[in-house]
């Protein structure tokens, strides 16, 4: 495999050219974290980012950072972390469910837009981000966005590169508003309830006053058992209902004390304080339960967004008719799906289910065999999908970007 190492754009600008010349498609990558999602490629050209690492600039005091696409994602939330700062959208770190050893890079984070458990308030990677420089298709170098919103011309085109999963354009710099990290946070635990009354209690909490931030449920047959931050919480074999609260001390206190309340018909409520707290997010946000190196490590695993109020019920038949073990985010929102191994990992009755609920699928973990018999996204209705082509198109009208990475058979 040629692997096709870069300084700088301008050896972006000129790997994409010859590419394009000699209509040799290329798989993007920066620290390859993420190479296991999606389809699989055919391809032999390896586009190289890793060496775009740097920090252009940080400018705390403007909640603004500017770093180069292949910068490694821990460093940078160090950085951040360094001055009580965040990317308020959470970014998963698909590591451990991948059984990979990097977390990857800022274009990893971007490109596949995986959002954590405070998206439900913060909203995704794509409404953070508010400039790239890339280098499309065509081989040409173009900007959009910039470090202010008012009056920037293209702010909106480099959303379309957040989800992409590098089909559309090769980012090289990119510039993300950062917050400040809450001084406090306060989850509220609630022990013992079926998935449908977790997912009217999840509903309940995100829809009161009280500015939740976090709502997920582990049934009792999610594992729990190492130290990922769940297993201080009691009995393995007992579901558990975590709300989150964050902001300062006083406030996310009382606003606990006062959820808990207006909770009370649902059961008795532990409250896990500051660090036991952000342990036990990490691990939902991650989805630690199904992690490569545990108890599930040999199942596939689908990652579900449908409307919450469906999630307990779509949770419950998928759990029935498989026999896997699911558990949820983001108020029911979002499915976490670990299914026995089959041949075509249960996609047909996966994607019925999801679609009569007007949900989606992605098929996040199963091995490169599976990949290739499966569509590992969900397939999208005639309109939607002619209207992706065209936009694809008018960045990358030879499909040299990521060829086959979204939709299967493409890579031919």
């Amino acid at each position: 495999m040629d692997i096709l190492k870069i300084r700088d754009a301008k050896d972006v600008e000129a790997v994409v050219r010859a590419a394009i010349a000699s209509e040799q498609p290329l798989e993007i990558i920066g620290h390859g974290s993420r190479r296991g999602i999606g389809q699989v490629m055919a391809t032999n050209a390896v586009l190289d980012l890793s060496a775009l690492n740097a920090v252009i600039s940080y400018e705390p005091n403007e909640l603004i950072i500017t770093v180069e696409a292949g910068a490694p994602l821990a460093d940078v939330l160090s950085l951040i972390d360094s001055k009580n700062q965040q990317f308020a959208f959470d970014p998963m770190d698909p590591a451990p469910l991948l059984g990979t050893a990097e977390r990857g890079t800022v274009g990893g984070m971007i490109g596949t837009g995986l959002a954590g458990s405070r998206r439900v308030k913060a909203g995704g990677a794509r409404d953070h981000l508010l400039g790239a420089h890339a280098v499309s298709g065509f081989g040409d170098s173009f900007k959009t966005g910039g470090k202010v919103v008012k009056n920037v011309t293209g702010y909106d085109l480099c959303k379309l590169l957040a989800g992409s999963w590098g089909t559309l354009a090769v980012m090289t710099e990119v510039t993300l508003k950062v917050m400040p990290r809450p001084e406090s946070e306060r989850t509220l635990v609630l022990r013992g309830l079926d998935d449908l009354t977790a997912n009217r209690a999840m509903t309940t909490a995100l829809g009161s006053p009280f500015d939740v931030s976090g709502a997920a449920h582990l049934p009792a047959s999610t594992p729990r058992a190492g130290p990922d931050g769940l297993d201080q919480l009691g009995a393995t074999d007992e579901a558990l209902t975590l709300l989150r609260l964050e902001g300062t001390a006083a406030s996310a206190t009382h606003r606990a004390a006062a959820l808990g309340r207006m909770l009370a018909s649902f059961g008795a409520v532990a409250t896990l304080e500051d660090a036991a707290s952000a342990a036990a997010w990490s691990t939902v946000r991650d989805a630690r339960p199904f992690a490569a190196d545990g108890p599930l490590g040999t199942s596939v695993v689908w990652r579900i967004v449908c409307p919450p109020a469906s999630g307990g019920a779509l949770g419950q038949a998928l759990a029935r008719e498989t026999g896997g073990a699911v558990f949820y985010d983001w108020g029911g929102g979002l499915l976490w799906a670990a299914l026995p191994p089959k041949a075509d990992a249960q996609a047909a009755l996966v994607r019925q289910r999801v679609e009569a609920v007007g949900g989606h699928g992605t098929l996040l973990r199963a091995s490169d065999e599976l990949r290739q018999k499966v569509d590992v996204f969900h397939p999208q209705a005639g309109g939607v999908a002619a209207l992706g082509e065209r936009v694809r198109a008018s960045f990358d009208p030879k499909g040299i970007l990521n060829r086959g990475r979204l939709t299967r058979g493409e890579a031919a």
